[in-house]
């Protein structure tokens, strides 16, 4: 079983390593970043299961970092740890996107709970959202299942791995579908040789979807793919 990846965004070094080593014993994966620079900057590079950050931090706040974590990502759980009190900050906090909200003084066991019942929430959402089988994107139909992509007047028959690509970037719509990732559940393995075959299938997935100006497949330069869909209104 794969060990959950903590992305934890702490300035005060005492704290951040006390969090850090106490959830590593608790089996967690963790990265710790000191500022909100550091940690977007990490969470740009690596894939991460939960991001845990303070608000007030140099560089960049809490808010803002999840702000921009959020236009990067619009499911990855996130709770905020903070000095903040105040229910001004705590709705702000929401409101920029975070799931959870824990004020300084807190126990140790109290945050384990919360980061347990919360992936526990988020691996449900996306063991449901893997049982989908019909993708509707843009004025294109794919159905994962017989494996047949509607594009306009054209129809298409998918490969196997054609089909399990495009499933991973339709579930990652408007999100960025890591290359390793895809790579690893499909090939098995993100060597060279089978990166190179991944961009392949990608070039013949934008083939397909051609004509259907309303959705595109953007490379993300170091990270991946973008399966994005357009507000295009012209018929």
């Amino acid at each position: 079983m794969n060990k959950h990846k903590i992305l934890l965004v702490e300035d005060d070094p005492n704290l951040g390593q006390v969090l850090s080593e106490y959830l590593e014993i608790k089996g967690y994966v963790v990265v710790l970043c000191k500022d909100g620079e550091t940690g977007l900057k990490a969470f740009k590079k690596e894939q991460f299961d939960l991001l845990i950050c303070d608000v007030m931090m140099p560089k960049m706040d809490g808010y803002t970092l999840v702000e921009e974590v959020r236009l990067l990502n619009a499911d990855i759980p996130i709770i905020f740890v903070t000095a903040k009190s105040m229910k001004e900050d705590a709705i702000h906090g929401f409101r920029v996107g975070a799931d959870d909200y824990v004020t300084k003084p807190f126990s140790m066991e109290e945050l384990l709970m919360r980061i347990k019942a919360i992936l526990k929430r988020s691996s449900k959402a996306n063991a449901e959202q893997e049982q989908q089988e019909v993708f509707y994107i843009g004025k294109t139909v794919f159905d994962y299942k017989s494996q047949r992509l509607v594009v306009g007047k054209n129809e298409y028959k998918l490969t196997t791995r054609e089909s399990d690509l495009l499933k991973m970037l339709c579930l990652s719509k408007n999100q960025v579908l890591d290359r390793s990732k895809a790579l690893k559940k499909i090939w098995l393995d993100d060597n060279y040789f089978n990166s190179r075959s991944m961009d392949v299938y990608v070039t013949k997935l934008r083939k397909y979807l051609k004509g259907d100006t309303s959705i595109q497949i953007l490379n993300v330069h170091g990270q991946g793919f973008k399966l994005v869909e357009l507000d295009n209104k012209t018929e």
